[in-house]
């Protein structure tokens, strides 16, 4: 009887070929197809010989050396590659198959792709899958979404072959159609916000305190044995020993020019569309897009002048005020995430399970750390919280570092230094705390040059107002403003 694989994976780049690797280790047979068919012959001859993988040269051969229920798994560019490989392998599965898709796919595309897949009679999900190449080898985060039904179908895959903290799965189900990319996209977000902030606390040691490579490598090492213990704080850690051929620390040779794919991006878009300040997220953004102009800066640098950074006091307290403030700063990272998660949930109809999905990022992804646990008993604590900086933990923690947090931030201003995520995230600190904003000048002014009308504290809310601010209008309104 020919043997028959428990799932089948498309795509056999780096993460293709890491995840079938994990796949393969934890008992499963798992056929392969690349779209460059020598690809597949390269695989089963190399990394793959000898280990319980099906070769297929063809869609329709993939698919027929599938145990049923049938599981297609591709791991493909995002866009227009994913829908065309949906229309090749719709035509050789039937009712109750599941297609998965585990790029970074654009949760809208999900959305679309679970309604057309489950219109033909089959099973879609669109899961999240972090923690790159080491991870997919040897246990990423995974985050599906999409047909309800097809998590049981998935799930002893999932489950097995994902990271484990504290002996529990990072991997559950999120949700429905786009909601399991949708997470992993705010989890992208939050970690553009999460290597800005350390970025910018780098370039405070560098350049206002003047710190050594083995010096900030000491005090990242410290770090990360304390609160701020996590795997980008490790690698950052590791960064800073790396050494060239030649003893140069190979961090200075390296051009500061950083590069994105988009996750970071559509995370902000995304916060703008519903209306949420997903403000240090969108910062950490607009900082690469500014690291990406770097010959117009350098142009800049030789006529634009600021202040020489200089610094007086001491080093070892500020370098604890920078702790303080790296750490507030991330708390503010999530609480922005959790807010744009829990506003896309009304949005779309979702059921989010906020603490699960901190359990889900505990171990495999990038922003993976100790940090995660509180979230989880956040949450745990009170299931509507409504913002991660008015639980009992995280509002004491936010509140015994501000100082500190102010400290760095005037410090970096008044030195030239640019910290743009920590100042966002300082900033939307002292917006969210409060009570009365400016925002009743703003409302003014868009009545008296577009009747744009407003609300009043004196009635209830709802009802709007227009002033004739001029005596010259007339009473005539524009249509009210969306809050």
């Amino acid at each position: 009887m020919e043997k028959l694989a428990d799932i089948g994976l498309i795509g056999l780049a780096v993460m293709g070929e890491n995840l079938v690797l994990n796949m393969e280790s934890k008992g499963f047979t798992v056929a392969v197809f690349n779209r460059t068919v020598d690809k597949v012959d390269k695989f089963v001859s190399g990394r793959g010989k000898g280990k319980n993988f099906i070769a297929a040269r063809s869609i329709e051969e993939l698919c027929r050396s599938l145990k049923r229920p049938r599981k297609v798994m591709m791991l493909v560019k995002a866009g227009q590659a994913v829908d065309d490989f949906i229309e090749k392998i719709i035509p050789h599965l039937e009712a109750g198959d599941v297609i998965i898709d585990g790029g970074n796919t654009h949760f809208p595309d999900t959305v679309r792709r679970t309604k057309y897949v489950e219109s033909k009679g089959l099973l879609y999900v669109g899961t999240g899958v972090s923690g790159g190449e080491e991870g997919a080898l040897n246990g990423p985060s995974m985050m599906p979404g999409g047909s309800p039904a097809a998590w049981e179908t998935v799930k002893p895959i999932f489950q097995s072959i994902c990271a484990k903290a504290g002996g529990a799965p990072c991997c559950d189900w999120v949700g429905e159609n786009g909601a399991g990319h949708f997470v992993k996209m705010v989890h992208n977000g939050i970690e553009y916000g999460d290597m800005q902030l350390i970025c910018e606390t780098y370039q405070i040691m560098k350049d206002l305190l003047g710190m050594s490579a083995q010096e900030m490598h000491e005090v990242f090492k410290q770090w990360n044995e304390g609160e701020l213990d996590s795997y980008l704080v490790e690698i950052t850690r590791d960064i800073l020993a790396c050494k060239d051929d030649d003893g140069a620390l190979v961090l200075d040779r390296i051009l500061d020019a950083a590069g994105q794919k988009g996750t970071g991006k559509w995370t902000a878009v995304a916060a703008l569309d519903m209306g949420l300040p997903l403000t240090l997220i969108a910062e950490a953004v607009f900082a690469r897009c500014l690291s990406a102009q770097k010959d117009e800066r350098t142009e800049a640098s030789k006529l634009l002048c600021g202040p020489k950074p200089a610094f007086s006091g001491d080093k070892k307290a500020f370098i604890n005020d920078l702790k303080n403030a790296l750490y507030a700063s991330k708390i503010v990272s999530y609480a922005q995430g959790y807010a744009l998660m829990r506003q896309a949930a009304k949005e779309y109809g979702w059921t989010l399970n906020n603490g699960g999905i901190a359990l889900m990022w505990r171990g495999g992804c990038i922003i993976r750390s100790v940090f995660l646990g509180k979230i989880k008993d956040a949450f745990d604590n009170n299931p509507e919280l409504t913002n991660l900086l008015l639980d009992p933990f995280f509002k004491d923690k936010v509140l015994s570092a501000q100082e500190s947090w102010r400290r760095v931030v005037a410090a970096a201003i008044t030195n030239g230094i640019p910290a743009p995520s920590m100042n966002a995230a300082l900033n939307y600190f002292d917006g969210y705390r409060t009570e009365r904003l400016p925002a009743n000048l703003l409302q003014a002014q868009r009545d008296y040059f577009g009747a744009h009308t407003y609300e009043r504290i004196d009635r209830p809310r709802g009802e709007f107002f227009h002033t004739n601010w001029t005596g010259k209008g007339g009473d005539t309104a524009a249509s009210t403003y969306v809050v």
